[in-house]
């Protein structure tokens, strides 16, 4: 937020003030107040991103992580770390349209709660690669674990568990980069893939930590809003909009850790088999 000028008269038929400047997950940092250190976010649409505040401590990666600027306030400069997932919400637009399991997105809930709980069907999305960690642009996609039985039901759980084990990557990866990320850390989440009960619930299981789904689902928009309007003194102070921050419902982990951790291992040996590096 600063003052970088206005816009030309001709364009807009009136010379409008430039206040604000941020790019997309940068705005979904500040739509989810995610202000003090340790607070992370995570957006899902086509892809996934999620940003972990850093505070003022520019952390580089050791892990395979992006470093990059949360916001910059005041003068202020606060950092984050970055992880990229190429194929989130995509996958399930590959059900839909490729596979015919489906007629609407919305219906991905209901088939995945009928799948069988005995089966552990694994989809690994590396439909253009894989982004972080494992920077793959090579790999490619996979489904592990099929048997006779398995039909729409299984292909539609492991592909929203997908989401959820991808995420787990990127929280790992931040836990061993910055002592500031913890297993106490609560995920916000945002983006329309979020609207799933389903998939929060099993991302919060997988991750072991609550995820907190807002009240307004597009905070990238309002992120960039309370930028520009902050800064002409029409919004209240990061503080003040810090606490408009509404929780619509909060998502507590409530898987076994052995299967937790059986599901996981499960996944990472997925993951080893498509990466053409190993």
């Amino acid at each position: 937020a600063d003052d970088f000028g206005i816009t030309d008269k001709t364009v807009l038929g009136a010379e409008i003030p430039i206040l604000g400047v941020a790019g997309d997950q940068q705005a979904a940092v500040i739509g989810n107040a995610c202000f003090e250190p340790g607070m992370m976010k995570s957006t899902y649409g086509t892809g996934c991103f999620a940003l972990l505040n850093t505070g003022s401590d520019r952390v580089t990666s050791s892990n395979r992580l992006l470093t990059t600027i949360a916001y910059r306030m005041n003068g202020k400069t606060t950092y984050a770390l970055e992880g990229s997932i190429f194929i989130a919400g995509a996958a399930v637009q590959w059900l839909r349209d490729e596979l015919g399991f489906v007629k609407v997105a919305s219906d991905t809930d209901a088939l995945a709660m009928r799948a069988d709980p005995n089966q552990r069907v694994y989809l690994v999305p590396a439909f253009t690669g894989l982004g972080a960690p494992h920077w793959d642009a090579d790999a490619r996609g996979a489904i592990f674990g099929l048997t006779r039985s398995s039909g729409p039901a299984e292909f539609a759980r492991a592909v929203l568990e997908s989401v959820a084990y991808q995420t787990n990557d990127l929280l790992e990866a931040m836990k061993r980069d910055w002592s500031g990320a913890s297993d106490q850390t609560v995920l916000r989440v945002d983006g329309g893939m979020v609207a799933s009960d389903w998939t929060m619930q099993r991302l919060a299981d997988i991750l072991d930590a609550p995820v907190d789904r807002p009240m307004i689902l597009e905070t990238t928009v309002l992120g960039a809003a309370w930028l520009a309007g902050s800064r002409a003194g029409l919004w209240p102070d990061q503080a003040g909009f810090a606490a408009t921050w509404k929780r619509n419902r909060r998502f507590e982990p409530q898987m076994q850790s052995s299967e937790r951790e059986q599901a996981i291992a499960g996944w990472q040996d997925c993951v080893s088999r498509c990466l053409t590096k190993r």
